[in-house]
């Protein structure tokens, strides 16, 4: 912890300081009840059996992804918040949470002031939400039709504000560059989270009936379990793992339905291929993880020069290719250019750090090679005839020295011996001599 920032420093004393004062002024107002007590070693207990149910899904997920573990104790914890104190409240989330750090993430290597921190926003939400229980009647108010489920709602949102607000601020303050996807989180995962909010109101409505019912939550919970790691096989289907990229199939498979959305929408179409000149001396040189961390530097600078929209992906070893689709009528091919043109630069300043047998250093002077073309609008074009003229374009750029940008003259015809190319007619910068990887 120590080794971060101040500003993180400062920023995690102030919320961990405030969760201790609130959970210590519930302990002094508590008015324990048998009925409470109990219930709160229910929902305790129900979240430690949870984890460990969990723990065979998640161990299955581990082997597709990089997560350790999907947190689904939000089930628990709101309704902790919901039906009981807020002191045995913070007490059931403290027990939930300590078990999962002896259990799941301090096996894992998690940093304990991260987890620490989690727990504390957690409790945060939790005073908060019991909060607005108490103020607009408790449970008992619940059955009230329309104020009850506007109660039940206010307290949710409530609780899902403050611990989101916690933590993009806690990812704002250690990376202040950080875009709003990165404060909130995916969509897919804020969908889970809604998702565990919501089974957790339902669970607190039916304890309200009978404790007994705390049963049934398990099957619901351990179906969103498959759910979320059937999301993240498919992902790793259609993910390249040391780029982030889209595979070759699933690019293919998308280019294809984009061609046939282009047709139909008669919108231009482009194509780029890119291949790293000679990345085979990065593997020989640096090693294979030295050349997995310069494929992921390259590829985020591809994605840094297209738009959000565009289809990018790796078509193994290091080769990539990018799919514009609606590029501005008229101009199309010049925009093309400019695109190949300006990744093209990018890459050229690089600067890769990366972690030697002989220490650290720093893989800079790479290039790239790049050849493109206007998608042909006719019917019978196929995904690998576009490709076919994108790669001859390709081999133009690297006859020509390397480091070069060609467009393909996508006039030609598709079928027979490969098309001719011709330069876009932008100058082109000619090609530098490749340095070797220079210590940082």
């Amino acid at each position: 912890m120590w080794a971060q920032p101040t500003r993180v420093i400062a920023m995690l004393a102030v919320v961990e300081t405030v969760a201790l004062v609130l959970v210590a002024l519930s302990w002094s107002a508590l008015r324990p009840t048998v009925g409470s007590a109990v219930l709160a070693l229910v929902l305790a207990a129900s979240g430690i059996v949870h984890t460990e149910v969990a723990t065979g899904v998640e161990r299955a997920r581990r082997r597709v992804g990089e997560k350790s573990y999907t947190d689904l104790s939000t089930i628990w914890t709101f309704a902790a918040a919901l039906l009981l104190p807020a002191a045995l409240a913070t007490a059931t989330i403290t027990v939930i949470y300590t078990y999962l750090w002896f259990r799941v993430w301090k096996p894992a290597r998690f940093p304990l002031f991260r987890h620490t921190f989690t727990t504390s926003t957690v409790l945060l939400a939790a005073v908060a939400a019991r909060e607005v229980v108490e103020r607009t009647g408790g449970a008992e108010a619940w059955a009230g039709g329309v104020a009850g489920l506007a109660a039940l709602a206010c307290a949710t949102l409530v609780y899902a504000a403050v611990n989101s607000l916690l933590i993009a601020l806690a990812v704002a303050t250690s990376n202040p560059d950080a875009k709003p996807a990165d404060l909130f989180g995916h969509p897919d995962d804020v969908a889970v989270e809604v998702a565990t909010l919501c089974l957790g109101a339902m669970l607190a409505l039916t304890l309200t009936v009978s404790w007994w019912f705390v049963l049934f939550a398990f099957v619901p919970i351990l179906v969103l379990q498959r759910a979320v790691m059937f999301r993240e096989l498919a992902d790793a289907a259609t993910t390249d793992g040391k780029t982030g990229l889209l595979t070759a199939t699933a690019w293919n498979a998308r280019a294809g339905e984009a061609m046939v959305r282009a047709r139909r929408e008669r919108t231009s179409l482009a194509m780029l291929v890119l291949d790293l000149d000679h990345f085979k001396k990065v593997n020989d040189t640096h090693g294979h993880l030295a050349g997995d961390r310069v494929l992921a530097a390259v590829a985020d600078a591809v994605r840094a020069e297209v738009r959000g929209d565009d289809l990018v992906g790796r078509f193994g070893g290091e080769e990539f290719v990018v799919l514009l689709p609606g590029l501005p009528a008229g101009r199309a091919a010049a925009e093309l250019h400019a695109v190949a043109e300006r990744i093209r630069q990018r890459v050229t300043t690089l600067v890769v750090p990366v972690e030697t047998p002989d220490g650290p250093l720093s893989i800079r002077n790479l290039s790239i090679s790049v050849g493109g073309t206007m998608v042909p609008a006719a019917p019978s074009t196929t995904v690998e005839q576009a490709m076919a003229l994108a790669d001859h374009a390709l081999y133009r750029a690297k006859d020509s020295g390397r480091n070069a940008v060609r467009i393909a003259d996508h006039s030609q015809p598709l079928l027979g011996d490969a098309p001719e190319t011709r330069s876009a007619p932008e100058a082109v910068e000619p090609p530098r001599p490749r340095a070797e990887p220079e210590p940082s």
